[in-house]
């Protein structure tokens, strides 16, 4: 076998070149190309299992009983050879009979070979075929051997297509649908929006696999890097957000991937290996993508999606395939379809006509749904076999808020979302009207009504909804969107520009906020992956073990606040010494700052955020260090109920208008109350009429709340007599009833308080 992976797949290449001009059959094509692979690689078997009739049959073998050739058949998912196809991965085993989806086949006489290796054939982003190769001695194959077998695999890819012996379902084609379709997802920009289908691009079809000049493909591979560069470089300066903003960084974290030298020299092997400029960019694209699938970090894979979106362009520039959607302009109000984007194909369409979009994939943290909040561009994410639901020019209502949309709509339901929309849009003229006047109830209790953010835009929503100001700043949204540990001078400016748009409107910043379901890739734990990261090593306790890091945001806030009020929030606080700790960290870093004789904040404020039950054990003894305290309803609740609130099974009992919950936060409103220490609530529970009034009624009066909802907690609160409700709450918390929700309810609706 040859020593490298190109060496080894060119040499095969090469010997199959003739195999595939040759004028004989299909089938007699394949049998000699498992003789040619399984000579090279040494090995006294190889197979290859192609997709028929929904069903992986053995096609080719060379060491396995020919009598097995179109009889044996595993379905996706079975055996070996099924597991390959149904994860789209690569297996390589030592001994193939301890691998737990082994199947045994007795007409194939393979018991007496134990190593095994296997790889996908890909056609179109599916598995319609499986190459592998067996060993009687037991060993792993090298991953020059495995490498080979890939870049082979898609040669293959090419010729079974050719042929027509694989299953039409693995190709695009589908019977356009023509029934009223309901679809759901994730809701990654909320908003609603009314458009007709349009596929982002067409797919990419490669012609031919097996180059016959190795320079000429480089060369081309060389031009069309070069025109991927520009268009990048010309996207980003023409971006219209306005100075600042994370998107900025998305952009440049972007940027930094078409300039990756070790992506370029990837496709340059592959293209050694024999494979011409269109094959090498797929090739190492399909590398990719099995590396996505096995990817648990979020954030990782956010970064994977944005080398995926360049492999696209990269690969349309060399085919000459440059059509998309947006150089082919935008026609009408239109819903974009794609499996993923990646932020500058988003920025190339017109933003008068994109009214939404739809997305196979997608995250809360992907660079896409940053970028696509700063357009107003509504996104549902997560749409499985959205291109195959879907067809071009099909009519379609988005409704993000509902995590919904409909396809090919109805009349009766085309003017219902339409009633709605009308009504959202007068409720949204209704709510902008109540943005001057202050949250106070009837009786004269006035409640504070701050927004949540964590991006430099979102500060705009304080002005717009006439918030009192912002009560909890996400600082870790920067080092998630960034490809790097943020420097001081960075922090510093986004932290300044904060206050500058924030005005005379206090803003809570919580410190760093990472671990658990927010993993940075260049700060990682090296203890391992962790069972339940929720509960595992995160926010303030990572931050206290790596002070480094909070130092440099503590400097970054205190000169960021100078001559201002600074508020600092510290999450997760388990026990007091740990606050302490964070406080006396902070108070270091202001001498050090002080001792420069650089400006000072004109005060700091420190409070913290209760989300671990166990602390409302000891808060007699951090009350007289807080300046204010905020309960973060989310994690709080799901601690209290030992309920992951991701999980479906458990929603149920996820409920924040449970007796157990507000009998929780009534003891704390107690203790804060005889203490003097503000106290306010940051969770979603805020957000939602009917929990803020149980908040409200327990004696909170500051929320910080999702900008979108101020308008209907303002309403909610200008319609509330605060005495009433009071006793009221205290009269059911003393005998809870069975359904405290639907009672809680039936008071406000009899009581005239406005709740949605």
């Amino acid at each position: 076998m040859p020593s490298t992976a190109a060496a080894a797949a060119r040499e095969i290449l090469v010997r199959l070149h003739d195999v595939m001009a040759a004028k004989s059959s299909a089938q007699a094509k394949l049998n000699q190309v498992v003789q040619i692979i399984g000579e090279i690689t040494n090995s006294e078997v190889c197979s290859i299992y192609l997709l028929r009739e929904g069903l992986l049959e053995l096609y080719a073998t060379r060491g396995l009983d020919q009598a097995a050739v179109h009889v044996t058949k595993l379905a996706p998912g079975e055996g070996l050879v099924g597991t390959i196809a149904e994860e789209v991965e690569t297996l390589n085993l030592d001994e193939a009979a301890a691998h737990p989806n082994f199947a045994y086949r007795p007409e194939t006489g393979e018991e007496r070979f134990h190593s095994f290796a296997g790889v996908p054939i890909i056609r179109r982003e599916r598995a319609v075929g499986v190459l592998c190769v067996q060993h009687i001695e037991s060993h792993r194959y090298a991953d020059v051997e495995v490498e080979a077998l890939q870049t082979v695999a898609m040669v293959l890819a090419e010729l079974i297509a050719n042929a027509d012996l694989i299953d039409g379902a693995a190709g695009p084609t589908r019977a356009t649908p023509q029934n009223a379709k309901r679809i759901t997802g994730l809701k990654l920009v909320e908003g609603m929006a009314r458009g007709v289908a349009v596929f982002h691009q067409p797919r990419i079809t490669i012609e031919h696999t097996v180059a016959e000049d190795i320079e000429t493909e480089r060369h081309r591979v060389y031009a069309a890097f070069a025109k991927m560069r520009e268009q990048i470089e010309r996207m980003a300066a023409q971006a219209e957000f306005g100075v600042g903003g994370e998107h900025e960084e998305v952009l440049e974290t972007y940027k930094m991937f078409a300039y990756d030298e070790g992506w370029s020299r990837r496709i340059n092997e592959a293209i050694d290996a024999g494979l011409t400029a269109e094959a090498a960019i797929e090739r190492v694209q399909q590398r990719t993508r099995m590396r996505m699938r096995q990817i648990d970090d979020p954030l990782l894979a956010e970064r994977m999606h944005d080398l995926e979106d360049l492999s696209n362009r990269l690969l349309r520039i060399v085919s000459g395939q440059m059509g998309t959607a947006a150089q082919m302009g935008l026609r009408q109000d239109s819903i974009l379809i794609a499996r993923n984007l990646g932020p500058a194909e988003l920025l190339e369409y017109d933003r008068r006509r994109l009214k939404g979009v739809i997305l196979e994939e997608g995250s809360l943290t992907a660079h896409v749904t940053i970028v696509a909040r700063a357009m107003g561009v509504p996104v549902l994410g997560r749409v499985r076999d959205i291109r195959r639901l879907v067809a071009e020019g099909d009519l379609l209502l988005l409704d993000v808020t509902e995590g919904t949309a409909f396809a090919r709509p109805t009349p009766a339901i085309e003017e219902g979302f339409a009633a709605k929309l009308l009504f959202t849009q007068k409720r949204r003229a209704s709510f902008a009207a109540l943005r001057e006047l202050p949250p106070t109830t009837r009786d004269g209790k006035r409640i504070t009504v701050m927004v949540n953010a964590g991006l430099r835009d979102d500060v705009g929503a304080v002005e717009l909804t006439g918030a009192d100001g912002i009560g909890l700043f996400r600082t870790e949204f920067q080092f998630l969107v960034s490809a790097t540990l943020p420097q001081r001078e960075r922090q510093q400016r986004l932290y300044r520009d904060v206050l500058d748009a924030a005005g005379d409107k206090p803003v809570v910043f919580r410190t760093v906020d990472i671990g658990g379901d927010k993993v940075l890739p260049y700060l990682r734990d090296e203890s391992g992956e962790e069972e339940n990261p929720a509960m595992g090593w995160r926010a303030l306790r990572l931050a206290l073990e790596r002070d480094g890091l909070m130092k440099v945001q503590a400097r970054a806030l205190i000169e960021a606040a100078a001559g201002r009020t600074l508020h600092v929030m510290f999450p997760m606080v388990s026990e007091p010494w740990e606050y302490e700790q964070a406080r006396d960290l902070f108070e270091a870093q202001y001498r050090w700052v002080a001792e420069r004789g650089r400006k000072l904040p004109s005060a700091i404020r420190y409070g913290c955020m209760l989300e671990v039950p166990a602390l409302a054990e000891t808060l007699d003894l951090l009350l007289p260090r807080l300046d204010f305290l905020s309960v973060g309803t989310n994690d709080l609740t799901q601690f209290l109920f030992a309920a992951d609130r991701a999980n479906p099974k458990l929603a149920e009992r996820y409920d924040w208008l449970s007796a157990s919950i507000l009998r929780f936060l009534a003891r704390v409103v107690g203790q804060v109350r005889a203490h003097g220490v503000d106290l306010g609530v940051c969770g979603e529970m805020g957000g939602r009429t009917l929990e803020a009034m149980a908040l409200i009624g327990l004696g909170i009066d500051r929320l910080s709340i999702t900008p979108a909802a101020v308008g209907p907690i303002k309403a909610m609160i200008r319609s509330l007599d605060h005495g009433a409700l009071t006793a009221e709450l205290a009269r059911l918390l003393a005998a809870p009833p069975r359904d405290l929700r639907g009672t809680l309810r039936a008071w406000g609706q009899a009581n005239g308080v406005e709740l949605s």
